[in-house]
């Protein structure tokens, strides 16, 4: 199933999310490798952050979120995952 990631980013994030960046990147680009993460990244003011996954499930990608150093360290404050229909 595609999914889709939509979350908000702490205040002052780049500065803040500075220290975590490469535990960070590195991660995605295992789910990147492993075919789980088609793309993410930030608004371009670093106030939100989108996602596209192939997952087998919203557990599995909420999993993930729930994993990765920028949600541990609070530079996601929050984070929805839904089921994305891919129309073109």
């Amino acid at each position: 199933m595609k999914v889709v990631l939509w979350g908000t980013y702490c205040d002052e994030a780049p500065q803040k999310r500075a220290p975590f960046r490469e535990e960070h990147l590195e991660g995605l680009r295992r789910q990147k490798e492993q075919g789980v993460l088609l793309t993410i990244g930030p608004t371009r003011d670093c106030t939100h952050v989108f996602g596209l996954y192939e997952a087998d499930s919203l557990e599995e990608v909420d999993a993930l979120v729930k994993q990765d150093v920028y949600w541990r360290e609070g530079i996601w404050t929050a984070v929805e995952v839904h089921p994305w229909i891919q129309a073109l």
